[in-house]
């Protein structure tokens, strides 16, 4: 009786950590994005202030970059949502 109880607990133990490691894995795919549009955006800004007649070619350029910053998230995402059994 003893020894059921004990796998039982030793089994939702295990799925508790194994959500927990999936939603700091998540944590941590997300720093990285959200630290390169921060970079991107600011020098998007930094670059329009210096030169306003070329703000339209930066602007495109910046939501280029966001959305391929923005892409790393969600293959982050969808690895750690498949990886959780």
């Amino acid at each position: 009786m003893l020894n059921v109880l004990a796998e039982t607990a030793t089994g939702e133990m295990l799925e508790g950590l194994k959500a927990i490691g999936a939603g700091l894995g998540y944590g941590l795919a997300a720093i990285g994005p959200g630290i390169g549009i921060g970079t991107v955006v600011g020098n998007a800004i930094s670059s329009m202030a210096r030169q306003p007649e070329s703000a339209g070619m930066v602007r495109t350029t910046m939501f280029l970059g966001i959305a391929f910053t923005e892409a790393l998230a969600l293959i982050g995402f969808v690895v750690f949502i498949l990886l959780m059994p």
